[in-house]
């Protein structure tokens, strides 16, 4: 990044400044469902002159991958007004041409005065050299303003960009003595509706869906995004988009009739090298992609290896995890867990019922991990807790 970027966050702005990207803010919002493996970007243009505090010309948020970006919607909009007129937007402008133009040439032939900008972008191949390019056109830019927002709705694709892995989401459904599911994996239902309204809204933001086979055969999980259970207005457009299911199955348990293999979209089974080639063809054939990876030394499926795989290849931002205790374990063990989801039901499952996690050779109270809660709010008649784990 280049040392013109790194400027003091959210100094010098007016309270009009506050007000514009807060509505540009709300307008990338409108993307959280559809944009992906894209960020969700919002813009704002307004006209000042002495007679108001800021009159909107021209708005746009990015809505899918192909598609005009934020910039260009809010350009169309405000045709001739844009002219003098200051650009609000959550997201440097791109100054390089992929399956649309670069934005910050269209802010600069618009003749803008002034462009105000969130947060610089995490891409590489952007990272800067936009807010250069419109400086370079003789153009006012300010960074920083109400960052921290803009962060949050991207932290797949920043930790993509940054860390060269998805940003790992963990939902898991408990009750009020932290127990998953019967002893027999019995586990329908645990939560109420309302709380299974918010996972498939959780599902419906992600790039991708990760679950361990034992699970999912336990379950015979589909692990799609259901319109029904949304309770979004656009909920049959969202649904459209299923994210990619991803299995990890060493051993190619998954059964030939599971019934993720017969919804829309990808399923994609990650195994290692010790299986049967018949029944991989046999999988494929039933509409499995399967990718081979290598094992760690205890012969499972190295978590770190497949996870900057699945950014590099299947350009996943968010990864929800939905599983069972030793998967999640594992992935905390892994310290690739960047958020827990947990969603606490008013109701005991008693000693015999399974744990939430799996982590063995916790023996003190030293061992043990701890976690920041961020939220915690109702819903429905159950709560769900928002934590991260602390790096201390």
């Amino acid at each position: 990044m280049k040392e013109s970027i790194k400027e003091p966050m959210e100094e010098g702005f007016t309270s009009a400044d506050y007000h514009f990207m807060a509505r540009a803010l709300q307008l990338a919002a409108k993307g959280l469902y559809t944009t992906d493996p894209n960020p969700r970007v919002g813009c704002v243009i307004v006209r000042y002159d002495q007679h108001t505090e800021g009159q909107v010309v021209g708005e746009g948020f990015h809505l899918r991958t192909g598609e005009p970006h934020a910039e260009i919607h809010a350009l169309n909009a405000a045709g001739i007004k844009a002219e003098g007129a200051t650009a609000y937007v959550t997201l440097e402008p791109c100054s390089h041409t992929g399956r649309t133009g670069p934005c910050a040439v269209a802010l600069a032939d618009a003749r803008v005065a002034r462009v105000v900008v969130a947060m610089v972008d995490p891409n590489p191949r952007v990272s800067g050299s936009g807010i250069q390019r419109l400086r370079d056109e003789g153009i006012q830019v300010e960074v920083g303003l109400l960052e921290q927002d803009a962060r949050g709705l991207n932290p797949g694709f920043i930790s993509r960009m940054q860390r060269k892995r998805p940003f790992v989401r963990l939902k898991m459904a408990m009750s009020l003595d932290g127990r998953t599911a019967m002893g027999s994996g019995e586990s329908q239902w645990i939560t109420g509706p309302e709380a299974r309204s918010q996972v498939q809204r959780l599902r419906a933001r992600s790039s991708a869906i990760l679950s361990g086979v034992e699970s999912v055969i336990m379950d015979d999980s589909r692990l799609t995004v259901r319109a029904e259970q949304l309770a979004l207005d656009n909920a049959e457009a969202v649904s459209q988009r299923q994210p990619l299911r991803v299995i990890l199955d060493s051993r190619l348990r998954l059964p030939l009739a599971a019934a993720c293999l017969r919804e829309p979209g990808r399923t994609l089974i990650i195994t290692t090298e010790h299986h049967s080639d018949e029944k991989r063809q046999k999988l494929e054939a039933a509409g499995a992609l399967i990718k081979v990876m290598p094992a760690d030394q205890e012969g499972r499926i190295d978590l770190a290896n497949m996870l900057s795989w699945l950014a590099e290849h299947e350009q996943i931002n968010e990864l929800l995890v939905e599983t069972g205790a030793t998967l999640a374990g594992a992935l905390l063990e892994a310290n690739a867990v960047d958020e827990l989801q947990l969603f606490v039901a008013p109701t005991l499952l008693g000693g015999e019922a399974r744990p939430l996690f799996a982590l063995p050779g916790m023996t003190r109270m030293a061992d043990q991990k701890r976690l920041t809660i961020k939220e915690i709010r109702a819903v429905g008649s159950d709560w769900r807790i928002i934590a991260e784990p602390r790096t201390d």
